[in-house]
């Protein structure tokens, strides 16, 4: 692990641990009434975020404490266990609004650079590597950082949201069932899934066991508000539903997130997306949900985001992946 950063006077910098997660949560809440992300993660939220992702807290993160031992800023690295081109590497963190302004942030973006290139030589130095920083559009200063530390943005993200009234009508499509998700059904499903996002940025193919921790293994899965198209006897196209209620307390009502939406190549273009997403909408409104939401890439070669401004969402908020290339490690 890199050397610890330093910290201003006051302050102490530790590496970071499992037991953080409970404060993590309560920094990320204090500072969304500032940076707006849209989330209030509780302590077991970001636990299992650390699992899915692979982080081990003591290597790939820090903590800073004040006087009282508060946890007042962090950050931590992670990556995909699976890639396609690029080796991505995630630097994530936050740091108390009433702490901003006095270096923290440059000092742990320093950390998570260093630490991000260890994880590129300790795990794929073979490969072309990307360290990447989402900033949300609420971030300005986060934003002019990563671009003084030579981070060049990279892709353009859209969170859109469409409340359950009014809702599409689901029309059928010749040869296709839309059907509840089943869990006899839920490795087809992430092999389709793999097929639809083959060319997708910045996209990696899940192997079973990530695509059971980061999706339909979490706690927050929805299988009776997700959706599956069957054509042939197969999976042919799927919508995954979510439900944060973490989210649902800070905001007091219930969100649906539709966090994967996929077709196979060979059966675009037919209706099945609309179909699937009008019949999750409706099972979300049935279930007490209030609004949908979904995150959409705003290059996406699909065509998804005229879809799903078609469908009645709408853009609430942007952010912005910001990157870093880094060569093979043989190439130095």
């Amino acid at each position: 692990m890199p050397a610890l950063p330093a910290a201003p006077d006051g302050l102490t910098v530790r590496p970071l641990r499992t037991d953080d997660a409970p404060a993590v949560a309560e920094l990320l809440v204090a500072a969304e009434a500032v940076d707006d992300t849209g989330e209030f993660p509780d302590a077991d939220d970001v636990a299992e975020e650390w699992t899915g992702w692979g982080v081990d807290p003591a290597r790939d993160g820090v903590a800073v404490t004040d006087a009282d031992g508060a946890l007042v800023a962090y950050a931590v690295v992670s990556a995909s266990p699976t890639f396609r081109g690029a080796y991505r590497i995630h630097l994530d963190g936050r740091v108390h609004p009433d702490r901003r302004g006095r270096g923290l942030g440059t000092a742990l973006l320093g950390w998570e650079q260093a630490r991000g290139t260890k994880v590129h030589a300790e795990r794929h130095p073979e490969a072309d590597a990307l360290l990447v920083v989402g900033v949300s559009g609420t971030q300005p200063r986060l934003e002019r950082l990563v671009e003084q530390r030579g981070f060049a943005a990279e892709r353009w993200y859209r969170t859109m949201e469409r409340r359950l009234t009014d809702l599409p009508e689901v029309r059928d499509v010749p040869g296709v069932q839309v059907v509840p998700f089943s869990w006899d059904r839920d490795d087809e499903v992430r092999r389709a899934h793999n097929a639809a996002f083959t060319e997708h940025h910045g996209s990696s193919e899940r192997d079973a066991e990530s695509w059971q921790r980061l999706f339909t293994g979490s706690r927050a899965f929805r299988p009776d508000l997700s959706v599956l198209a069957i054509a042939d006897g197969a999976v042919a196209g799927y919508v995954l539903g979510y439900v944060y209620e973490a989210d649902t307390r800070a905001r007091g009502y219930r969100e649906v997130v539709l966090g994967q939406i996929g077709v196979l190549p060979g059966a675009r273009g037919h209706g099945l997306a609309s179909a699937m997403i009008g019949a999750s909408l409706r099972a979300a409104a049935a279930q007490d949900c209030r609004v949908a939401a979904l995150d959409v890439d705003s290059d996406n070669v699909t065509g998804a985001l005229r879809l799903y401004q078609g469908l009645g969402f709408d853009t609430v908020r942007t952010r912005v992946a910001w990157s870093l290339s880094l060569p093979p490690v043989a190439a130095g």
